[in-house]
């Protein structure tokens, strides 16, 4: 594990708790355009992030499209004790000859009649999240790929507009136990492209796993920079139980997998040689759990690969009786 020594640490440790906090006014998807279509919706506000409070949250937030708060992500002592969990149980898992893991994808698109992703673009979605997973676009092969189980449309332009205000209407579409995907395909807004339950929630509130991402962000799509699918593969990269590679900034255990250097903050864009926790190699913003752009980003590594198998194995395989009726 790389050290994170807490003189290298930024004014701001952030981690995606924080910034979520920052913005908690904006509530995540309520954003700007999602304002401007829906009067009821109000005007989001981040005079707390723009003050100083959140100096990494007023980066995030002053930059346009990209990923930023997401709603269901883990707090610092939720963090603490979900790490410390899933150590206690690494020795009685038995990985080594596990054979590859082929996950049953349900895809729900949410239209607003005229808008909304196309049948073709949530196939190129399923083989993008293939090919990052599989290792070829770089680093390692996670030995994970996606079989679209079904696909659903819905005309809903609340839903369309403002799912997460509408998450667990939306998500009553939701399909199979804790081994099935279930991916949600809507509009969020300029803060946030896509949010993503985590492995170890779905006991408690089996409805709400999944997935959702903006439908912009799918292969083709109109969000400049992020345009080549690689919101889905970060997201899913939650679903599947990693956190992201500046979590916990400079400190221990950052985001528990040895092989990804720590990072005081979030990638933006693709800056070569980014080093914000000096002596312990430059910060991975090639990885699929920073912030970079699409074009930056090409990897999981060994790590990050075993990190997810585990995380199936304690929380997913073992939760398979848990199956909503349908």
């Amino acid at each position: 594990m790389f050290a994170r020594p807490f003189a290298a640490v930024s004014a701001a440790v952030v981690s995606t708790a924080m910034v979520s906090s920052c913005l908690s006014s904006v509530g995540a998807s309520h954003t700007s355009d999602v304002a401007s279509a829906s009067p009821s919706v109000p005007a989001p506000k981040a005079a707390s992030a723009v003050s100083g409070e959140c100096p990494q949250a007023a980066r995030i937030a002053g930059r346009g499209p990209g990923r930023g708060p997401e709603p269901h992500a883990p707090g610092p002592a939720q963090v603490a004790e979900l790490i410390a969990d899933l150590d206690a149980r690494r020795p009685a898992l038995r990985l080594a000859d596990r054979a590859p893991l082929t996950i049953p994808t349900w895809v729900h698109v949410i239209t607003d009649g005229p808008r909304g992703a196309s049948d073709s673009a949530v196939r190129e979605q399923l083989a993008v999240l293939d090919a990052a997973y599989g290792g070829r676009t770089g680093g390692a092969d996670t030995g994970i790929r996606f079989r679209l189980a079904g696909l659903t449309r819905t005309e809903n332009p609340a839903w369309f507009r403002d799912p997460l205000s509408h998450e667990r209407a939306m998500k009553q579409m939701r399909r199979g136990g804790a081994e099935t995907l279930n991916l949600y395909v809507a509009q969020l807004g300029r803060l946030v492209l896509g949010y993503s339950t985590y492995p170890h929630q779905y006991a408690d509130d089996p409805v709400l796993d999944g997935v959702v991402v903006d439908w912009r962000s799918l292969p083709g799509g109109s969000l400049r920079d992020f345009d080549r699918g690689y919101t889905g593969v970060h997201e899913i990269g939650h679903w599947l139980g990693l956190l992201h590679t500046f979590e916990n900034g400079c400190l221990e255990p950052g985001d528990a997998v040895a092989d990804t250097p720590p990072e005081a903050h979030p990638t933006q864009g693709c800056p070569a040689g980014k080093d914000t926790c000096p002596g312990n190699g430059r910060d991975p913003i090639h990885n699929f759990m920073d912030y970079s752009a699409d074009a930056c980003m090409s990897e999981f590594t060994a790590g990050q690969s075993l990190r997810m198998r585990e995380a199936w194995a304690v929380y997913r395989e073992t939760n398979t009786d848990i199956t909503l009726d349908r």
